[in-house]
């Protein structure tokens, strides 16, 4: 039966090109869509015995039918796209804002912010992104805030509140991470000039900061400013050095642009590889639902043009692993069959598989179509280790030390076969000298568990003591002392073997290796490994440089602090000149360094 709204607008539909647009009762849009001939396309809707499950529950909602007509499909395309970015409809190809993946923010502010954040929100700021590798990111972050000075404070600077003095400069300003717009030391013009050095190194344009730089140094040099120049040098070196990092992938020196898809009824995601110079300098992952039958060719064709414009990419190739119909005006497509775009390709069409493996993966650890108790990967731990309930809820503990020093242990959970990062806990250990992993472990089960009954928080199904079994009796006697051992299910996780054993037990339990349970421990293990050893890292080399210098008189925790966040380490502090030392921590302080150093020598 045809729907009433259709009858009434079917003769006045153009065959045109153009986009329509579908509204329930509500006046909320629900679909756009372009067409090459709008009577054609909207009356395929409504057409019975030709419309899918999907595409029958959109014609059920629809309660008006709103059209506009454009000069050409590419005209209709582009409009479709923008309606798309700017509405959102329900039964569109979705933007999904994965929390997996980090964007770099531009912050829509006075004297504007620039950090990596996983929640994109309408602000009005440039979000850049979404990429896939973390530490890619986070170097390029790293890199940005070495080399073009920005604020980090979250200050109100408003023109008003910087006249009327409200402000005063910190520690940033000091190390010369920060030219101070707080207090007025730097206008707004002149920020606006980091932010656009910003945009170029974000589009891969090293060329033109590092020219800057060197404008920069060359002034500096020539007001006899030489500390000040050999700064602006060692900025010009990072970036240098960061530009040879990129691996030269082919022999063509004209920006490309790479694209790929991995693709099921559901959800799409898109990988974009961004090459300038023959080097890729930026990779980065959209993932898309797809609520209505799309074709990969629609999809694709959808998510290039949201990269180009949001990463303004002005390439003047795109390389694709099959032709559209949908293409960029004066833009060459090219679909490789051999040779380094080809093997460009394929390395992009790996990182869009893995993205879309991953996300089926964690779709069958939610298992969003039932209750948690219904996850077939809890079940099969459950079954195997002979548990009395499903472990929902499970936390894994590991030491960290080298040689006794800096002792730590750490804590991850992990909710329904996922983490759940908010419950993460490091630990100090306060009361061991030298190495004892038994009794660290026994301090932080304890503390841990101490912690929970006095919040009264839920104790976990399932605790894995990563270690051997003395780790697992030391971690067995804490959870006794606090009289909840018969309240909790606890097992050891052999380091070399990686298997399973419950105290008091003389064999091992040994998962199959590639069973989803197995998976499931292995990622758990990783991640109290990688989230233990990072903590670790930072206490050791804060230590190792607070120590060397708790034994100087006169240099006190601030000094301490700037000395730690400029120059990361004792050797750096001990090779620089006493001019930069005076920079930083002022000339009396300076002195003392430099005296306290030749002293030792």
């Amino acid at each position: 039966m045809e729907k009433a709204i259709f009858k009434q607008i079917q003769a006045s539909l153009p065959k045109e090109p153009g986009i329509y647009q579908y509204f329930d009762d509500k006046g909320k849009l629900l679909y756009v869509g372009k067409a090459k001939n709008l009577k054609n396309r909207v009356s395929s809707y409504f057409l019975s015995g030709q419309q899918t499950a999907k595409t029958k529950e959109l014609v059920q909602k629809i309660e008006d039918i709103r059209f506009t007509i454009v000069d050409s499909e590419h005209d209709a395309f582009i409009l479709e796209n923008e309606l798309i970015k700017n509405y959102q409809p329900k039964y569109n190809i979705n933007l999904k804002d994965d929390k997996t993946y980090p964007y770099i923010v531009i912050k829509n502010e006075p004297f504007p912010r620039v950090f990596l954040t996983r929640r994109k929100i309408k602000d009005g700021s440039t979000y850049i992104g979404p990429f896939t590798h973390g530490l890619a990111v986070n170097e390029l972050i790293s890199h940005i805030k070495q080399t073009i000075p920005l604020r980090t404070c979250t200050l109100p600077l408003t023109q008003k509140n910087i006249a009327q003095g409200k402000f005063k400069v910190c520690l940033e300003y000091h190390l010369g991470n920060c030219l101070g717009p707080c207090q007025g030391f730097q206008e707004a013009s002149s920020y606006e000039d980091s932010i656009q050095q910003v945009h170029h190194l974000l589009k891969g344009n090293i060329k033109p900061v590092i020219q800057h730089l060197k404008q920069k140094m060359q002034k500096e040099a020539t007001d006899l400013a030489f500390e000040k120049a050999e700064f602006t040098k060692r900025k010009i070196d990072q970036l240098e050095n960061y530009q040879t990092k990129s691996v030269v992938y082919t022999k063509h020196q004209y920006p490309m642009d790479i694209f790929s898809i991995a693709y099921d009824q559901q959800q799409a995601y898109v990988n974009y590889l961004m090459l300038k110079e023959g080097r890729i300098i930026q990779t980065h992952i959209l993932p898309l639902s797809v609520p209505l039958e799309e074709t990969k060719e629609t999809i694709l064709s959808f998510a290039i043009h949201h990269f180009r414009t949001s990463l303004h990419s002005t390439a003047n190739e795109i390389v694709v692993p099959f032709a559209l119909s949908e293409k960029e005006l004066d833009v060459k497509y090219t679909v490789p069959l051999a040779g380094e775009k080809e093997q460009l390709l394929a390395l992009s069409q790996k990182n869009a598989d893995y993205a879309l493996k991953d996300w089926k993966h964690k779709q069958l650890l939610l298992n969003t179509q039932g209750a948690p108790t219904d996850n077939i990967i809890l079940q099969e731990l459950k079954s195997v280790l002979q548990l009395p309930e499903i472990p929902l809820h499970i936390e894994c503990f590991d030491n960290s030390n080298i040689q006794g020093a800096y002792p730590v242990s750490a804590m991850v959970c992990f909710k329904n076969g996922l983490p759940s990062k908010s419950e993460y806990r490091h630990f100090n250990i306060k009361t061991v000298v030298g190495i004892n992993d038994f009794a660290s472990m026994k301090e932080a089960v304890s503390r841990r568990y101490t912690s929970v009954l006095e919040k009264k928080l839920p104790l976990p199904q399932l605790i894995i003591i990563d270690g051997g079994k003395g780790q697992l009796n030391a971690a067995l006697e804490a959870v006794t002392s606090l009289g909840i051992q018969d309240q909790v299910t606890m097992v050891g996780l052999a380091k070399n073997l990686e298997e399973l054993f419950f105290v008091h037990d003389t064999l091992s339990i040994q998962l199959d290796w590639h069973s989803e349970a197995h998976k499931l421990i292995r990622n758990i293990r990783d991640e109290v490994h990688r989230f233990g050893i990072q903590f670790h890292r930072l206490k050791r080399s804060k230590g190792a440089l607070e120590n060397s210098l708790d034994s100087i008189p006169g240099i006190g925790p601030k000094t301490k602090e700037m000395l730690l966040l400029y120059f990361k380490s004792m050797q750096k502090i001990k090779t620089a000149s006493p001019e930069l030392l005076a920079e930083i921590i002022g000339n009396k302080k300076a002195a003392i360094l430099v005296a306290a150093f030749n002293k030792v020598i």
